[in-house]
């Protein structure tokens, strides 16, 4: 017997045989929504009344802001050149695990005496039946084991919250407790000892600094005064005494001497080429008119009286001959005048020529008297070397003491006027809350009501797939199927069918055993793929003959049966959903693919009812959308079964097209109706039609698993 492979159906899409109807799940959960809503009710009415009896916690919140907040004025120096180093998370960090140091847990237990509370020591009040089991197994910690301190530190951590807000620097501080007025001291506490801690710290920071600053002034003035010992005694040894300008006596000296020698090269020089200037002008007989003659008293006079002498010439030449008397006297007095001035200027050169001299010697005697220092200062270069090291080690020392000194200064000032700036700033002080922080009693009832609906709908919807497994228990053979011992009024008339006599049967030759049509058909699957069911008459059994032959070939294939006859349909009563739409239902647009398709109580068979019947029957069947369905059918499922009624109701068209085969019921069925039957269906387009005499009884047509059993 050939087994079908599972494939994928169109858009409609068959289901598997083991697929789950979800309308059955779905009507199932609406006949016993009562069993869902009692308990989700009863779970809400718990919850309500838990909630109201649970002790509520109000919580308040309090912040704080991390930042530089000191005074520009009140910076060092050196801070005052640079910007401050802004504060990473990590810093942001280190703040919130100070605020849940126990320090400031102490400080706020001690401050608001938690310690006498009952909700933070448990052993104020009492110990619980549940709390003392629930110790006595280990879940708990005892706490009589404990310190009172380690009690009321357990009780505080577990109601205080401190976080960081996201990209900023503040610092949340929550705390939560049975009394409103109790949580937002306790948070304004947690701040306030907070920002007193840091305060205490950075001033605590700042003194250490002082009294290490004051011991380190100490050890460098000593050191200091060494350093400046040290380089007046080795001055004293080398000789190296500081005069002007913080400079050395040889080197003054050598600056002086080497100005000086400057000096007299320049008046030799000077005086040598004013002698040689004036002896040139005598020697060429120019006019003696040179800056250095006229600064000189005589020659400034004799030049004076040759001008007016010329003068006077020039006059009496106009009226007067050369050899004129008056004429001869003045030329003569010009003559005198010129040769004095000669005279003058000769003997003005000769004192520069001797001026020059005395120069040249003065650059004698200077330029010995520089070599002689020079000497003396390549002698002791080494030693003032050595002297420039020890004022560079003396001075290193005195600049240190300095910076220190005023480093100093800042401490004392700031630690005794109490100017020391704290980075944390309150800006944002806890409140009374008056709306509890929990519990949180509608989202609590809520969430419970919505659970046990959850958990109820659950255990239908399990119980409904567990019912729609097919039955695969093993029951005796002598047992009739469970449908067909149902009280059924539109089935007893085929089980009490009267029999007919046996020589007006149809012969045995043309009626064929079920089992062996079964395995005719699963071989050959092409022309079996859609096999119908027609009855030679009503009331023989079509119905069985079309159900029996779809739970033998779903053994071992996927088979569907579709109801067709609308006149009497009859396979919804198998069905494990007999309220079901059907495929008239599909064909009107009522109902989807997939809702129409249930399965058969006791085998693996999957079923289409009729659906709902009315006026327009005939045109459904004569409906394209038959031959659609059909044709859908048939691409997903390995056979298509369908109950088509009798051969005396008209076949519709989409049911002949792509139906080779054909089942035709002739239980107690006269021979020559029967042929006529079968010659119908041949008109019909019908080329293999098999005969079936006698309808199946119960044990034939039983689920598979109780017939194997059988």
């Amino acid at each position: 017997m050939r087994v079908g492979a599972m494939r994928a159906g169109p858009a409609f899409g068959g289901l598997d045989a083991r697929s789950v109807e979800l309308g059955a799940v779905g009507r199932q959960l609406w006949r016993k929504k009562w069993w869902v809503l009692a308990p989700t009710f009863v779970v809400v009415a718990i919850a309500a009344v838990a909630v109201n009896m649970v002790t509520p916690r109000f919580k308040s919140e309090a912040r704080a802001l991390i930042e530089g907040r000191e005074n520009v004025f009140l910076r060092p120096e050196a801070e005052k050149r640079n910007d401050r180093a802004i504060l990473d998370q990590e810093a942001i960090t280190s703040r919130v695990q100070l605020v849940l140091s126990r320090d400031v847990a102490r400080q706020v237990i001690r401050q608001l005496k938690l310690g006498e509370l009952s909700e933070f020591d448990p052993l104020l009040r009492g110990t619980s039946p549940v709390a003392h089991m629930l110790q006595v197994v280990g879940l708990a910690k005892d706490p009589l084991r404990m310190t009172p301190e380690e009690r009321v530190l357990n009780s505080y951590y577990d109601r205080l919250n401190v976080y960081a807000v996201d990209k900023s620097r503040v610092i949340a501080v929550e705390f939560q407790s049975y009394d409103p007025d109790l949580a937002a001291r306790a948070a304004n506490a947690v701040v306030d000892d907070f920002v007193a801690l840091q305060l205490a710290a950075q001033q605590e920071e700042t003194r250490s600094a002082g009294r290490w600053l004051a011991g380190e002034i100490e050890v460098l003035r000593q050191k200091v005064a060494d350093a400046e010992a040290k380089v007046e005694e080795f001055r004293s040894k080398s000789n190296l005494f500081v005069g002007t300008n913080n400079t050395t006596l040889s080197a003054q000296q050598l600056g002086e001497l080497n100005s000086q020698l400057a000096a007299a090269r320049s008046q030799k020089a000077d005086a040598e080429a004013k002698a040689k200037f004036i002896r040139d002008t005598l020697k060429s007989g120019k006019s003696l008119e040179s800056a250095d003659f006229l600064n000189s008293e005589l020659i400034r006079r004799l030049s004076e009286q040759l001008a007016t002498v010329r003068g006077q010439l020039a006059e009496q030449s106009s009226t007067l001959l050369d050899n004129h008397p008056r004429i001869k006297e003045l030329r003569a007095q010009v003559a005198d005048l010129d040769r004095q001035l000669r005279t003058e200027a000769e003997r003005l050169a000769r004192a520069l020529e001797n001026d020059a001299r005395i120069a040249g010697a003065r650059v004698e005697a200077l330029s010995e008297n520089l070599s002689q220092v020079k000497q003396q200062a390549a002698t002791t270069n080494e030693q003032d070397i050595q002297l420039r090291a020890y004022e560079r080690e003396a001075k290193a020392q005195r600049d240190l003491l300095e910076s220190y000194l005023a480093r100093y200064r800042e401490v004392t000032s700031r630690d005794s006027l109490g100017a020391v700036p704290s980075d944390v700033r309150v800006i944002s002080r806890a409140i009374v809350s008056n709306t509890p922080f929990f519990p949180k009693k509608v989202p609590i009832v809520l969430i419970a009501g919505l659970a046990m609906l959850l958990i109820a709908s659950g255990f239908i919807v399990t119980g409904q797939l567990m019912a729609t497994m097919p039955v695969r228990a093993a029951v005796p053979a002598e047992l009739h199927d469970p449908y067909f011992d149902r009280d059924e009024p539109h089935l007893d008339h085929i089980a009490d069918a009267a029999p007919v006599a046996p020589e007006a049967m149809v012969p045995d030759p043309y009626a064929e055993d079920i089992a062996a049509l079964a395995h005719e058909i699963a071989a050959s699957p092409e022309a079996g793929r859609r096999i119908v069911v027609v009855g030679a008459q009503r009331d023989i059994g079509t119905t069985l003959t079309a159900l029996a032959l779809a739970r033998e070939l779903a053994r071992d294939t996927r088979v569907v049966l579709v109801d067709l006859a609308f006149a009497h349909p009859n396979l919804a009563a198998v069905a494990i959903d007999p309220s079901a739409p059907g495929i008239a239902d599909l064909v009107r647009g009522g109902a989807s693919f997939g809702a129409v398709i249930t399965r058969d109580r006791d085998s693996r068979a999957h079923i289409v009812p009729a659906g709902r019947g009315g006026p327009d029957n005939a045109a459904i069947l004569a409906s394209e959308r038959i031959g659609v369905a059909l044709d859908a059918l048939g691409r997903t499922y390995d056979h298509v079964i369908v109950d088509a009624g009798t051969t005396s109701e008209p076949l519709p068209d989409p049911l002949l097209r792509g139906s080779p085969r054909a089942v035709l019921v002739v239980a107690g069925v006269p021979r020559e109706a029967a042929l006529a039957a079968r010659d119908r269906l041949h008109v019909a387009g019908f080329a293999d039609i098999a005969m079936v005499g006698a309808a199946p009884p119960a044990a034939a047509i039983a689920a598979p698993e109780q017939a194997a059993a059988a």
